[in-house]
């Protein structure tokens, strides 16, 4: 069941908060992968800012709404999703990311996806920058790792 969006927020904070150390960049990564094996794109969009700019593969994708309906709509292509991000580096208020994610379509051909994301994080701990550049590979399910 999907989160409904809370709309009423007054003040949004998503600890952990920058500037980060290696140790709060990771809670963020795992925070990040947990909200997004949720599949909830009502919960996993209130992680960005109202204003968050995105680049996601050739796809641009302004504001936290937008955020969502993206999130909907690949969330409903890309079934039995399952995704793994790890630590590359971080400065100041922002973090690197590498991940790979399974998926399979409704043919029932599974992918494995590759890729890198850049955060760019407010003060108040929502992301309001990310760039990801996504590569895919179709796999056997036997392949499947994740």
């Amino acid at each position: 069941e999907q989160t409904p969006i809370d709309t009423n927020i007054d003040i949004e904070q998503k600890p952990p908060f920058p500037p980060f150390t290696e140790e709060t960049a990771k809670q963020k990564i795992q925070a990040a992968e947990d909200a997004w094996n949720s599949k909830d794109p009502n919960k996993v969009c209130m992680a960005y800012t109202v204003d968050t700019e995105w680049r996601n593969r050739s796809e641009f994708i302004n504001g936290r709404e937008g955020v969502r309906q993206f999130l909907q709509g690949k969330w409903d292509k890309e079934l039995d999703y399952k995704l793994k991000k790890s630590y590359w580096a971080h400065v100041d208020n922002r973090i690197a990311v590498r991940f790979e994610y399974e998926y399979r379509n409704e043919a029932g051909q599974w992918f494995r996806a590759y890729g890198n994301e850049n955060w760019e994080f407010e003060a108040n701990g929502l992301m309001a920058k990310r760039w990801a550049s996504i590569n895919d590979a179709a796999i056997e399910e036997s392949d499947r790792r994740l």
